[in-house]
């Protein structure tokens, strides 16, 4: 089985063909090469393996994005995969609070 994640593009490098793409707060460069239509910041699509696949529409994403959310809120605590996206998304975010910190002077 194969999983396609969602995510919205932020930065587009056309010349090189990566996108830097946000999955929940964890930013990721994916390639463009086999995507099916041109993506600009804004845009969502779904991500396989650090390729972007396809473009998705917005409404479609945020759907899937809600489903995901869903099961990780309902998913057991000892489920490993679980385990590790949640420390994932955990570990941008604490990132992202040290780098606010940074960047505003203050500690």
């Amino acid at each position: 089985m194969c999983l396609g994640v969602p995510g919205q593009v932020i930065e587009v490098d056309h010349e090189m063909k990566i996108a830097t793409v946000d999955f929940w707060g964890v930013r990721k460069q994916v390639r463009l090469e086999v995507c099916d239509a041109p993506v600009d910041p804004g845009d969502y699509i779904l991500n396989h393996v650090g390729f972007a696949i396809r473009r998705i529409p917005a409404e479609e994403a945020l759907e899937t994005l809600a489903l995901y959310d869903e099961l990780l809120r309902l998913a057991d605590e000892e489920d490993l995969m679980m385990a590790d996206v949640r420390s994932e998304i955990a570990a941008a975010s604490d990132s992202k609070t040290a780098s606010d910190r940074g960047s505003n002077g203050s500690q």
